[in-house]
């Protein structure tokens, strides 16, 4: 292991957003908890069965916008036209719900404003200073105004985030392709990249494109979840890479 806390021959990382970086993972739960809630109360009336963290974590973290909306229905048995990608919020459409949560989901962040972990920056800088170069990877249309928000958009070669992904139709997490279309970008084989997610779906990702090492960021208390969908090693935080903590 390298200093970093890596395996030797590791050339790129490549950064989930939501959860690794920035502080907006419980707002986009909290978001889609609303949204969801809302849909559910009105179609179930007196058999309304809230949307929880356990839905959150299985079908809608890490996933593009309009899957999770997806996932989660076909979860509860419901069915709902798809719609299209500008459907208005109060349509009752596959697109319409997630545009719904966006519009939530923007208001939490106007209204409260956007954290980053200064342990993911430190842990970036000192990527950096090593010479490897860096990707952030995000299910999120949203991306890059977040980034600019915390003034770290220069931390970054390369961003391949929910406007990118619809613009190459690059299938989102789980399947591996938005870290893959990283890795290639940034002229590095998937076995020379490190992939850092907090989501099960990215997990999965990770495992599934065959990344040199894959680290899950535990903000939740879910280590053993992470590993068994397929973290190499767990932390906390990313300041604890290398630290042998």
């Amino acid at each position: 292991m390298t200093v970093l806390g890596l395996p030797d021959g590791i050339r790129a990382c490549l950064f989930d957003l939501d959860g690794v970086v920035t502080k907006t993972a419980v707002v986009h739960a909290a978001a889609w908890k609303e949204m969801f809630d809302a849909f559910l109360r009105e179609r179930g009336g007196d058999s309304f069965r809230p949307f929880t963290d356990a839905d959150y974590d299985a079908y809608v973290d890490g996933r593009p916008r309009a899957d999770g909306v997806r996932t989660f229905l076909a979860s509860r048995g419901v069915e709902i036209p798809e719609g299209t990608p500008d459907d208005p919020p109060d349509a009752r459409t596959v697109h319409g719900l997630g545009n719904r949560k966006n519009r939530l989901l923007l208001a939490r962040i106007r209204g409260h404003g956007v954290e980053a972990y200064d342990g993911t920056l430190r842990y970036i800088e000192a990527v950096r200073a090593r010479g490897l170069r860096t990707a952030v990877v995000s299910s999120s249309a949203n991306c890059r105004d977040v980034l600019r928000s915390i003034g770290a958009e220069d931390l970054f070669d390369v961003r391949i985030d929910g406007v990118v992904a619809a613009e190459r139709g690059l299938p989102g997490k789980p399947k591996p392709d938005t870290f893959l279309a990283a890795a290639e970008d940034l002229g590095v084989q998937p076995f020379q990249a490190a992939v850092f997610e907090d989501a099960l779906a990215g997990m999965e990702a990770g495992r599934a494109g065959h990344f040199g090492y894959v680290v899950g960021v535990d903000r939740v208390g879910r280590t053993d979840a992470l590993y068994a969908h397929g973290a190499d090693r767990v932390v906390t935080d990313l300041d604890l890479l290398g630290s042998g903590r």
